[in-house]
């Protein structure tokens, strides 16, 4: 703790002991507990309580008054906890009695204050903050706490019963732990007291046809067995497991969801990892017995466990594949499921009454799709996975969502009504047919997917969020197929679809929702990007008016979709000028390169919004680094153009992106000129020939490179100004300092100038402060550029511009000062209201 805190915690201290005195807010008391929590963490607990004795006086003043504040009281009972957390601490407290005043039966437990929520929540974790060692832990058998805690299981208050069953298992753990060397039976005499009473109190709890009690004890076991994996966890397991399958087996089990995290943390603990114990056993009665929510849960987070028996895999993956099977059986033929799908299981009666509801069924089979989009992101999915099957089922749930299936029962015409235009299931099964494009060109068909895709793209009914994950899902599976088929014609049907698709996006593009208009130009740009490469897709574009009609929504009213023009105007630029043309760029007859970077321009000047400013920024660094010819041919003057228009932009964003944009011109300059490779590596030792440095100065001066660099230096925005320092310590890197300059013309170095400072050596013409017109004071000599960047440590600078601008009001003695203030310090403590 620093001399300033010290000297200004005496008097928080007597604040809060006042109870006449204002309460601090909760906010404060959180960082003063952290605060402290970290100066435990980092020190003596003890020798904390010597130094500042006023602690110590804090605490028990606090628990001697007759009627303290609720809020204090809490804060003091963690305090207390989190002090005695060290052995020395805690016996230092004890010998003041502060630790019997905080958590034995003469404290708050004996008073009308209790029924305070945030006392009894300030009471349980302090007790588990204390317990860390042997002392405290033997503090609260002898005093009683474990009748209090097994109490504050079933607290009214979520979060203090949660405290009181992660203080139940901390107590058990510690109790084994402490009690016996030599390894525990399952005989009652061999556990130690503390033990055996929970152990019996779990066992109780779990016969009492309780659900809440029940819940509690679960929850207490599952933190157990996710804290501890250790030997004895698998002996109190063996002591009640018969007890948890009776609690399985019963009709109505509404500790579901609390069974299904019990069994996952013990499946993930390696003191389980036997495939013939018990936990198996009952984990496969608990996907027969329970609800088929609560299974798919249990399913899903067995099928990611690589130690889980295969044919618990199996039977899990059935679970989970039930709701989507059904609703293919009932509204297809049966002939084209197979595998896992082409039988019901034995329990598919309750999945069929659950898909005749409406309810039931939207979120059940929604549940289903998630999961199984879920399984094919593993890295090992389950052997044998039906993927083929899988894919027919979650095309035919797509065409009962779009009124396409014909049912084959009941069932399926049921299903249908609740089903058609169901947008959540459409997103749903539409995510799940993306991920199966991991297997595309292996296990699975494409033509049926295509043609649903196609489907959903052209309904006019289609929401615009349902038409965008299509777009999505439909570069998923074009991407797929041109990875693997690369120029041959062994995969013809991506090439086909994505040709058909022209005039729908045309179509599309013209739509009076602006949405839907962003995201077809969202799919283009991305189609574009990705396929720029293969002839087949330049002629297909250049065949079509979907480029004019891109160009047209420059103008769009709405900046988003004139931000996705920008870019796909960028992208389809890029692949004119590799190749083959691409109508509608340029309707004037000039050069479509020419044309289009003008127009860019224009609108990184002229626009309003700061999206569309942005996506140009962002097609031009994109143009620099693939070489178009608008960046190609007078690169210099393309950079210029665009750093001047960027540099008075109000958009921070378009100023980062003009720095990312002058830094990727900096790193080609670097190579050209035959500098060292990693041009942001900053190592001065690798600088550059002297010879090629005044050449290398001649262009960035040109270019008014250290003009736009030094000038975001100091701008009011610190992304901007630290983007900057980023650029300017990989420039000096590269560049070195002092190179082919006189001894004598060298400034002083500034390592702790401010950023005023800094200015005033970057233009010591300007007078004005930092906001005022700077463009015209920077020095163009490239000599006077290299001897500030020598005289200034960017290092810290960068490490100054990091901190958050409120650093000093998130400081420790900030804090004090404010619970002082709002507890009516002394004058010379008090703010100036000036």
């Amino acid at each position: 703790m620093d001399s300033k805190c010290s000297q200004l915690l005496p008097s928080v201290c007597t604040v809060l002991a006042d109870s006449r005195q204002p309460v601090s807010d909760d906010t404060c008391l959180e960082k003063l507990l952290d605060w402290f929590k970290m100066l435990t963490n980092n020190g003596s607990g003890l020798l904390l309580l010597e130094e500042n004795p006023c602690l110590t006086e804090l605490i028990l003043t606090v628990l001697r008054q007759e009627e303290p504040n609720p809020t204090i009281l809490s804060f003091v009972l963690r305090l207390a906890g989190l002090l005695a957390a060290s052995e020395s601490s805690f016996q230092h407290l004890q010998q003041g009695e502060a630790v019997r005043m905080a958590f034995g039966e003469a404290g708050p437990l004996s008073s009308a204050l209790w029924e305070d929520t945030s006392v009894r929540s300030g009471w349980v974790q302090g007790a588990h903050d204390m317990l860390q060692h042997p002392s405290a832990f033997r503090f609260l058998c002898d005093s009683g706490a474990l009748d209090t805690i097994f109490t504050l299981q079933g607290d009214r208050s979520l979060f203090v019963a949660s405290a009181a069953n992660r203080l139940l298992a901390c107590m058990l753990r510690f109790s084994v732990q402490s009690g016996h060397s030599c390894p525990l039976g399952t005989g009652d005499s061999e556990w130690p007291e503390c033990a055996r009473r929970i152990v019996s109190r779990l066992e109780e709890s779990l016969r009492s046809h309780s659900a809440s009690r029940a819940n509690c004890s679960l929850k207490m076991l599952t933190t157990v067995f996710e804290q501890t994996q250790e030997a004895w966890t698998e002996v109190l397991w063996s002591s009640i497991d018969g007890t948890i399958k009776s609690l399985l087996e019963e009709e109505s089990a509404q500790a579901g969801h609390s069974l299904v995290d019990l069994f996952l943390s013990m499946a993930r603990s390696p003191v389980f990892s036997c495939h013939e114990g018990s936990l198996w056993q009952l984990v496969t009665l608990a996907l027969k017995c329970l609800h088929p929510t609560q299974a798919g849960f249990l399913a899903l987070g067995l099928l990611k466990l690589e130690e889980c028996p295969q044919a618990v895999k199996t039977q899990g993956l059935r679970i989970l594949l039930q709701p989507v099977a059904c609703v293919a059986r009932a509204s297809s033929h049966s002939s084209e499921l197979s595998g896992l799908l082409d039988q019901p299981p034995a329990e598919g009666a309750s999945v069929e009454s659950l898909l005749s509801s409406r309810s039931s069924c939207i979120s059940l089979l929604c549940q289903s799709l998630a999961h199984l989009e879920e399984i094919q992101h593993l890295a090992h999915p389950p052997m044998d996975f039906p993927h083929n099957p899988l894919l027919h089922a979650t095309v035919t749930v797509l065409r009962v969502c779009a009124g396409l299936a014909v049912p084959t029962c009941t069932l399926g015409a049921t299903i249908g009504k609740i089903l058609i235009g169901c947008s959540r299931v459409q997103r749903a099964a539409l995510h799940l047919l993306g991920a199966l494009s991991r297997w595309a060109n292996r296990d699975v068909s494409p033509e049926e997917t295509f043609d649903i895709l196609l489907v959903y793209l052209r309904s006019p009914d289609a929401s615009p969020t349902v038409l965008k994950t299509a777009f999505q899902v439909t570069l998923k599976w074009c991407l797929s197929f041109s990875e693997t088929s690369g120029s041959t014609d062994g995969f013809p049907w991506h090439k086909q679809f994505l040709r058909d698709l022209m005039p729908l996006l045309q179509k599309r593009l013209c739509s009076p929702r602006w949405e839907v208009r962003d995201s077809t130009l969202e799919f283009l740009t991305l189609v574009m990007k990705h396929l720029k490469g293969q002839e087949w897709f330049r002629q297909a574009l250049s065949s079509s008016e979907v480029m004019a009609l891109a160009e047209g929504l420059l103008d769009d009213p709405e900046s988003y979709v004139r931000a996705s023009a920008v870019r796909a105007l960028g992208q389809s630029s890029l692949i004119a000028s590799a190749g083959s043309e691409v109508p509608g760029l340029d309707h004037n007859g000039s050069s479509n390169e020419d044309s289009v970077a003008a127009r860019l321009l224009g609108i990184l000047s002229s626009d309003s919004e700061g999206f569309p400013r942005r996506a140009v920024v962002g097609v031009f660094i994109d143009w620099l680094r693939e070489g178009h010819p608008a960046a190609r041919q007078d690169p210099e003057q393309f950079v210029s153009q665009v750093i001047q228009a960027v540099k008075g932009d109000l958009d921070w964003e378009v100023k980062v992106s003009g720095l990312e944009l002058a830094g990727a011109f900096a790193a080609q300059c670097f190579h050209r000129f035959g500098f060292p490779e990693c041009p942001y590596a900053a190592d001065v030792s690798s600088a550059g020939e002297p010879a090629r440095l005044p050449e290398l100065l001649q262009v960035f001066s040109r270019v008014r490179l250290f003009d736009f660099l030094f000038g975001a230096l100091g701008d009011c925005d610190r992304p901007v100004a630290l983007k900057a320092c980023e650029i300017l310590t990989g420039v000096k890197g590269k560049i070195g300092t002092g190179c082919g300059l006189n001894e004598g013309q060298g400034l002083e170095r500034q390592g702790n100038a401010s950023l005023e400072e800094i200015w005033k050596m970057v233009a010591p013409c300007a007078s004005g402060p930092l906001g005022g017109d700077r463009s015209r004071t920077i020095p163009q000599d490239p000599k006077r550029a290299l001897l500030i960047l020598e005289a200034v440590d960017l290092e810290e600078l960068e490490g100054a511009l990091g901190r958050s601008s409120d650093h000093l009001e998130k400081s420790p003695w900030s804090l004090l000062q404010d619970i002082l203030s709002a507890g009516g310090a002394p004058e010379d403590n008090e703010a100036d209201c000036y």
